[in-house]
């Protein structure tokens, strides 16, 4: 058994593979006596049918299938010690003699490999990338402390319907010149919140109204037609709900009143845990903290597309053996689902460039990624999906409760692991360059990120 390579350019190769009976004929004669053992052949107790027959019915197929495992296995193995950096997979080279299995007894099987350019990576404290620094300015904040006091709000009983309100009472179907339509729908327990009300003119009806009065309002007017909220409102079936187009009277029962959370020590407690917060100006701070931390993924984020443009622009062109890797990508369409290969080709190659400098950063810096990190990952993607319903004070049981669940799923962890090492790489780009930091609204900064 040979293995042997043959350089065809910067970024190719041959690989030939020669083999001789001697490196297959156990392997195959193995194989036929497996076979023979379970075969059932009419005329021969199982196990006991000749070998001649044994040979002349999967003979062939055994020798193939046996040549192709060693063929595959030398040829991995061989990129594999050599360490050789190959892009998508070898592929038989073409115009290739045709094999003859009946005749033949050693072989020789040559493949075409394309390989990744070699790149350096070379960064320093001289290059320079603009960093966004997002202000943490008191409109956000004041959101925030609204948002704080209103999620930890309670409801009352109320006597003037305001917007954040929900109003109880009785529906009744009205005719179109006022009165109540016999045998209509009524709805003894309705409801109805103007916040939730999405035709304005619709919503102002309510505004300001006091219990024991009536409101005249069109449900499917309210709903913006939306048949769903419609029966969800009056009680009834969706596909009704579609037919229903009249005005209803509602006489005001009750009012539920919100009634947003004072600023104290309560609203401290309930927000950042007991005792975490004593006044308002520490509140103020934590409120401060915690939108810096919501934002900071997202200036990496920013950070992250500016550095990849301007380490692609360093590095340069990078050659490629292109006709292959177009050959490779149509070899591989089994769906066809590939109209053109160029144009796939194309939309692929900004991909697989940055990913090799990715790679070759990694290897630069000996970056790696332990299960600590990915769990660490999973923590963190649960605080920060808490933090979006306004859940700062999240036990630290509960954080790792829900890591431990998603460690269960393999394509979750391969998910976190991809975020932790991409995380990795950008603080690796952070630390070797430096920062052109750039103090910046939030509204601004998403103006930013939309040009990109």
């Amino acid at each position: 058994m040979n293995v042997t390579e043959k350089s065809t350019g910067n970024v190719s190769a041959e690989i030939t593979v020669k083999i001789e009976k001697a490196d297959y004929q156990e392997k195959v004669e193995k194989a036929l006596r497996s076979y023979r053992q379970k075969a059932v052949v009419p005329g021969f107790r199982k196990g006991m049918a000749p070998k001649s027959m044994i040979q002349k019915m999967v003979g062939k197929s055994v020798l193939i299938e046996e040549i192709n495992n060693l063929i595959s296995e030398q040829l991995y193995n061989y990129i594999t010690d050599k360490k050789m950096a190959v892009l998508g997979e070898p592929l038989p080279k073409e115009g290739q003699p045709e094999i003859d299995f009946d005749t033949q007894e050693d072989f020789e099987f040559t493949f075409d490999v394309a390989l990744a350019p070699e790149i350096k990576v070379e960064l320093s404290k001289k290059d320079k990338i603009a960093y966004s620094e997002i202000t943490i300015d008191d409109e956000m904040i004041n959101k925030q402390v609204e948002a704080y006091k209103n999620r930890f709000g309670k409801q009352e009983e109320g006597e003037v319907i305001a917007e954040n309100d929900i109003a109880k009472g009785k529906m009744v179907e009205l005719n179109e010149d006022g009165t109540v339509k016999e045998g209509g729908i009524v709805v003894e327990s309705g409801m109805i919140s103007p916040r939730y009300t999405k035709n304005e003119g619709e919503r102002a009806k309510f505004i300001g109204v006091k219990k024991g009065e009536k409101v005249v309002f069109n449900p499917s007017i309210a709903s913006d037609g939306n048949d769903t909220e419609v029966a969800s409102m009056l009680h009834i079936k969706k596909e009704e709900a579609a037919e229903v187009k009249s005005n209803f009277e509602m006489e005001i029962t009750s009012i539920l009143a919100f009634k947003p959370a004072e600023m104290g020590q309560e609203l401290f407690d309930a927000a950042f845990g007991k005792d975490a917060v004593k006044d308002e100006a520490e509140f103020r701070a934590k409120i401060a903290d915690m939108l810096k931390e919501q934002i900071a993924p997202e200036a990496d984020y920013k950070f992250a597309m500016d550095a990849r443009a301007y380490i692609e622009k360093k590095v340069g062109e990078l050659e490629f053996a292109d006709a292959m890797l177009k050959r490779w990508l149509k070899f591989n369409d089994k769906e066809n689902k590939i109209e053109n290969v160029d144009e796939e080709y194309t939309k692929m190659l900004p991909d697989l460039k940055w990913q090799l400098i990715k790679e070759q950063i990694v290897k630069d810096n000996e970056i790696k990624v332990e299960r600590a990190d990915i769990e660490e990952m999973a923590k963190k993607a649960t605080k920060m999906q808490f933090a979006q319903y306004g859940m700062a004070n999240v036990p630290e049981d509960l954080l790792q409760k829900y890591a431990d669940d998603m460690m269960k799923d393999q394509k979750i962890v391969n998910n976190m692991l991809d975020r932790v090492m991409e995380e990795k790489i950008v603080e690796v780009i952070k630390s070797k360059v430096t920062l052109n930091n750039k103090k910046t609204t939030l509204e601004d900064f998403y103006k930013s990120l939309e040009t990109k």
